[in-house]
């Protein structure tokens, strides 16, 4: 059994310009058993990560008491139990009492600086080779930041965590559905000056009832002609109709959820043909209500299918997960294979909004690493 990264071109053009590309690599998967030790070693993607979902509880309660904010609990104990931290929500109101904790500290400069910084160390300690950090500059003016002031902080900390851990990743700022189309141009207008300087891409957020994406079509058009990438949530509380016009609408390149797309076979059909991939986040899905349980994710079912799925966090603290966390779901609740799940790997590079270059150095140095990763864990069976 082997797993072949097939997509990476064969270099042509000019002869003197020309680039050699080396032969895809192949990994050869050996019969050892999944383990967390082993999922945590591979190296992974995180591409849907909120930055207001992913904080450290000490780092809300100290930030708390430094800007004399009041929290619904004094202790990390109390205050996982008051956000409703990894349990299964009653209701989307009990899901997001948790962001109106965590955005009353993440409305400085400092606070947000620690809390990219944090989040990207976090990531890096269970080997995320690359992290894309989402969040809406729109909802961090309380205490009266600019707009651009928000970004910077937020790379900085990004920035300081890749000088100590190596960590690449970017920005993605999202619009949200509930507010005016006015602050998603402007947000997108903000993305297209940051291009190139930390942000990679936009992303529509928010509740999906009643906020249809086409409402937001200006922003993305914005996007799209200055050559930005973009996702959007869609298909996680409303039908495949929200997936076609975050498609169709918007020009999304990625969807991030797209649970209900089962239902539209015409569309996964679409989706499929033409390698969108799917930012899955199966124990957010189950959390919000998306799924009645782990094991009806249509995860497994969109990657026998053919699909180009990609696993990821969501909300680290909100959900109380990891990357690793999530493969280790994937592989006793959904069935995954360690093979099935070292080509997730390999879909969440090849996925990641970078420039086609160093996404393909990227991908040649990742399937070594996968490569050694496996022997080295073979190696500690045989001696066993």
């Amino acid at each position: 059994m082997s797993i072949r990264d097939e997509e990476l071109p064969v270099s042509t053009g000019i002869p003197s310009t020309e680039r050699r590309v080396a032969p895809p690599t192949v990994i050869e998967v050996p019969p050892i058993p999944v383990s967390f030790e082993l999922l945590k070693a591979l190296p992974k993607t995180d591409l849907h990560c909120h930055l207001d979902g992913s904080m450290r509880l000490k780092t809300i309660l100290e930030l708390a008491e430094q800007q004399k904010v009041k929290l619904p609990a004094d202790t990390e104990e109390g205050l996982a139990k008051a956000i409703h931290m990894g349990e299964v929500c009653k209701s989307l109101e009990d899901y997001l009492v948790a962001f109106d904790v965590t955005l009353s500290v993440l409305q400085t400069h400092d606070a947000l600086y620690r809390a990219a910084y944090e989040l990207a160390i976090d990531a890096a300690a269970e080997n995320v080779r690359y992290l894309e950090v989402r969040y809406s500059p729109a909802l961090h003016l309380q205490k009266g930041l600019k707009m651009t002031s928000v970004i910077d902080a937020v790379l900085e900390g990004l920035r300081a965590a890749k000088r100590q851990t190596g960590i690449k990743g970017g920005v993605i700022i999202c619009g949200i559905r509930h507010m005016s189309p006015q602050t998603s141009m402007r947000l997108a207008e903000l993305c297209v000056a940051y291009k190139n300087r930390g942000v990679i891409g936009f992303d529509l957020a928010g509740a999906e009832v009643n906020f249809p994406a086409k409402d937001h079509k200006d922003a993305f058009q914005l996007i799209l002609k200055n050559h930005v990438n973009c996702t959007a949530h869609a298909g996680e509380a409303y039908g495949p109709e929200s997936i076609a016009q975050a498609i169709h609408h918007l020009g999304a390149h990625r969807i991030g959820h797209g649970v209900r797309l089962r239902e539209d076979g015409d569309l996964l059909n679409y989706l499929n043909d033409h390698r969108i991939p799917l930012e899955c986040c199966p124990s957010s899905n189950l959390q919000t209500g998306a799924v009645s349980e782990l094991k009806s994710h249509p995860l497994k079912f969109y990657f026998d299918y053919g699909l180009r799925v990609t696993i990821n966090t969501d909300n680290r603290l909100i959900t109380d997960t990891t990357v690793t966390k999530e493969y280790l779901v994937a592989h006793e609740q959904l069935g995954l294979t360690l093979e099935d799940l070292t080509t997730i790997i390999v879909s969440g590079f090849k996925s990641a909004f970078l420039p086609f270059r160093e996404k393909q150095d990227l991908l040649a140095a990742v399937n070594r690493e996968i490569a050694a990763t496996l022997q080295q864990f073979q190696r500690k069976l045989k001696v066993v």
